[in-house]
């Protein structure tokens, strides 16, 4: 980048977000703490906020917060609450602004504008009800996966491969988000792609041997086996780099982020997401990618700070 910033002093006081009142509580504080441990080990004034805390408004209100670090998963954090919040405050944060995090947080809305711009995605169905459900039977056949529209972390999530099995798997979505998204199983392997500033990180390949990429395969498992470099031929990962920015860009995102999709049998390409507010754990994709590329944790947490903006997409 040309603008790299050289000095800590440069930065000002930092706050760094974490926690908050979402289902991904436990893994923001994961990922806020060794956001907090990199930036001060490397010179930056830098205060942990925990947004879960009632008072967390006042402490960045009063706190001569330079600019923001958000380490926030989930609602609340990741779909444009608090963006607005700091926009407010006038304090730049790191990641999307308010309408990109929005955006990329609605499963729904980003694959309908996905479909609008001739961007690849499973077909879907969204369940309302009953009825919905022989809709989704009739148009998408089985497998099919279910997931809360809103919510992060496989949280939610269930792989469908009878009629029988819909309707539960349809109340434990409903849990946790009343829009509630049916999409049609991709055979194949998983993908996933981070972009920090206007650079393109190496894929990463997951394996696992769960059913898909779920809670306990990001977060607890050691059998999930990750590959980067992906194994893809050169070209081949520099096109799907370039789609995966493309989707990133199509609903607002910036700063930095994730895409995951599927590669098929055929070869073709499934996009399935983009994650305004990547995990930063031990166990996360970025960092991964990053270390491969030739930054370390450190260097990462520091260039995704230099992206910190206003936000107001």
């Amino acid at each position: 980048m040309s603008d790299r910033i050289q000095s800590a002093d440069q930065f000002g006081k930092v706050a760094v977000l974490m926690g908050g009142r979402s289902a991904e509580r436990e893994i923001s504080l994961h990922s806020g703490n060794a956001v907090l441990r990199a930036l001060q080990q490397r010179g930056v004034d830098a205060q942990a906020v925990d947004t879960g805390d009632v008072d967390y408004v006042q402490q960045l209100s009063d706190g001569d917060f330079v600019r923001a670090f958000n380490a926030l998963h989930g609602r609340g954090g990741e779909d444009g609450v608090v963006q607005g919040l700091l926009l407010s405050l006038d304090i730049p944060c790191t990641g999307s602004g308010v309408l990109g995090s929005a955006l990329a947080m609605d499963k729904l809305r980003t694959k309908q504008i996905w479909e609008g711009v001739n961007l690849p995605t499973p077909a879907f169905v969204m369940l309302g009800s009953d009825a919905d459900l022989q809709a989704a039977a009739e148009q998408l056949g089985f497998p099919i996966i279910l997931k809360p529209s809103h919510e992060g972390s496989s949280i939610g999530m269930t792989k469908v491969e009878h009629e029988s099995e819909l309707h539960q798997a349809w109340q434990d979505a409903d849990r946790y988000d009343h829009e509630v998204l049916a999409e049609r199983w991709v055979e194949g392997y998983e993908y996933t792609a981070a972009i920090v500033g206007n650079t393109l990180l190496p894929l990463i390949r997951l394996e696992t041997p769960r059913e898909f990429y779920d809670y306990e395969a990001k977060y607890q498992a050691d059998n999930t086996r990750y590959h980067c470099p992906c194994g893809l031929p050169a070209e081949q990962e520099v096109r799907l780099q370039a789609l995966s920015k493309q989707a990133f860009d199509a609903v607002g995102a910036t700063g930095w982020g994730r895409v995951d999709f599927f590669l098929d049998a055929g070869g073709n390409c499934w996009l399935i997401e983009v994650n305004t507010v990547p995990g930063m754990t031990d166990h996360s994709l970025v960092p991964m990618a990053a270390k491969v590329f030739g930054w370390d944790f450190g260097e990462l947490v520091w260039r995704i700070l230099e992206t910190g903006t206003l936000g107001a997409d």
